[in-house]
């Protein structure tokens, strides 16, 4: 015992290390590598436990969960990325709960009555666990789906909604305390408690629109954490509780983030009333005089320009085109013109898309601005380049009080001298409504595929 608590506290404090590590770029790989030897060696103590009764079933699983991973890491997309994180929430929360669940069974009744504040103590520990673990489990599957743009999940509002939300927390809240106080009825009440939770992770989520996704997957991701906790004083395993706790911590933390770039309040993410405040301007006459380019025109404006700012979406993720956008801006950077990037804190389908897109492909990091940041200064920037972005940079959010973006904080893209928009057409962002950005009399439509708009930039510049 002595060695698995010392290799527990190893991994602690490797985790908290790489943790660390991860606030800042240059050292975010080598913190996932160090939080990866964490995990490893705590895995590995685990299964040195003297409680360990057979490692048949165990190995099988491993070997299972292995094959799948390595499957979905090999295959997922940097467009899928966002639904890959919610469903490892979910599975980590659905992971949380059986756990529990399954330790609940195994105990017997009596054991927990006569431990008196210890048994209730664990009780209290599962019920939450339950809890929590259930919510995060459908709650991410619900995310997941409208990230996938699942039409049955779209504009579901229903009237008795919050009615359903409030009646089914009370309810779980009840058999949780009915498991404390009546140990013999505690597995029937927690299994029970758990198919609540089930149902009202789903309504909890399921009425949030596409552009607060990034907010929910913070939290979920910190609820995934709690569960886990939750867990660790069930099991009386210490390096879970401070894993489960750093990981709801930073949920929470990136959360209440994502809140203030999204003016919304985390207490609507918490219990799932972020909505649309009503229905903003659709209308097909905002976009009559909007304005087509071409590359070769965009190029000419490249040339004289001075400071160029580039703000990416989900449009570049999706056309894969950061590989083109290093190409242009070190062309840029060779013929004396200053390239910045206005990465906004919700840009993509969760915090830090555009972020990791970017890196991949190389750019200094110095060059990722935040959206205070290049704000601050855009009435200076001679050309800005969005490419696939549009709620982050729509003047609706301003101007529209009934927007569902009313009161986000944007990148003033409309501030700058001349806006090329790179779309392949006037679609609608996720939060599903018009864009006035793009009829603006200094805006520019370059209506073409990200990448290849780029590419043709690229070649147009070359041939200049």
């Amino acid at each position: 015992m002595a060695l698995i608590d010392l290799c527990y506290l190893i991994s602690a404090v490797l985790f908290i290390i790489g943790l660390k590590g991860m606030t800042k770029p240059r050292t975010a790989v080598r913190g996932n590598w160090i939080g990866s030897l964490a995990m490893l060696l705590a895995i590995v103590a685990t299964l040195l436990h003297r409680d360990v009764v057979t490692w048949t079933g165990i190995l099988i699983s491993i070997a299972i969960g292995s094959v799948i991973g390595t499957v979905m890491a090999k295959r997922v997309q940097m467009t899928t990325m966002p639904q890959m994180v919610a469903l490892l929430n979910g599975l980590g929360g659905g992971g949380s709960f059986l756990v529990a669940g399954a330790y609940l069974a195994g105990k017997e009744h009596t054991t927990l009555v006569s431990a008196g504040n210890e048994g209730m103590d664990v009780l209290i520990a599962t019920a939450a666990s339950g809890l929590i673990g259930a919510v995060t489990l459908t709650g991410s599957l619900v995310a997941y789906g409208k990230l996938e743009e699942f039409k049955f999940l779209k504009d579901f509002d229903a009237p008795w909604q919050k009615l359903a939300n409030l009646l089914l927390a009370v309810a779980c809240i009840g058999l949780s305390a009915l498991m404390v106080v009546e140990p013999a009825w505690a597995e029937v009440a927690y299994w029970v408690m758990v198919l609540l939770a089930l149902g009202l992770g789903v309504l909890l989520v399921i009425s949030i629109g596409g552009a607060d996704m990034p907010v929910v997957i913070a939290l979920l991701n910190s609820y995934s954490g709690l569960a886990a906790s939750a867990t660790g004083f069930v099991l009386n395993n210490t390096l879970l509780i401070i894993a489960g706790s750093l990981v709801g911590a930073s949920g929470i933390i990136l959360t209440r983030i994502m809140c203030t770039a999204m003016n919304r309040s985390i207490w609507a993410v918490l219990f799932g009333t972020l909505q649309a405040k009503g229905k903003s301007t659709t209308s097909d006459d905002i976009y009559a005089n909007v304005k087509s380019t071409s590359p070769e025109e965009v190029a000419m404006m490249l040339e004289v320009a001075e400071r160029v700012l580039i703000v990416p979406g989900y449009g570049m993720a999706v056309a894969q085109a950061q590989h083109a956008v290093r190409d242009l801006t070190n062309l840029l950077l060779a013929k004396g013109i200053e390239v910045e990037f206005g990465i906004h804190p919700v840009a993509g389908r969760m915090p830090g898309h555009m972020n990791v897109l970017l890196a991949e492909a190389d750019i200094a990091y110095e060059r990722l601005k935040e959206m205070d940041e290049v704000n601050a200064s855009m009435d200076k920037v001679d050309v800005a380049i969005v490419l696939g972005a549009n709620d982050v940079v729509n003047p609706l959010a301003r101007t529209d009080p009934n927007s569902p973006i009313a009161g986000m904080p944007i990148i003033d893209v409309d501030r700058a001298r001349t806006v090329i928009n790179i779309k392949r057409s006037l679609s609608p962002g996720f939060a599903g409504i018009a864009n006035p950005l793009f009829a603006l009399d200094h805006s520019l439509m370059l209506y073409a595929d990200g990448k290849k708009a780029i590419v043709d930039i690229v070649k147009a510049l070359q041939e200049g």
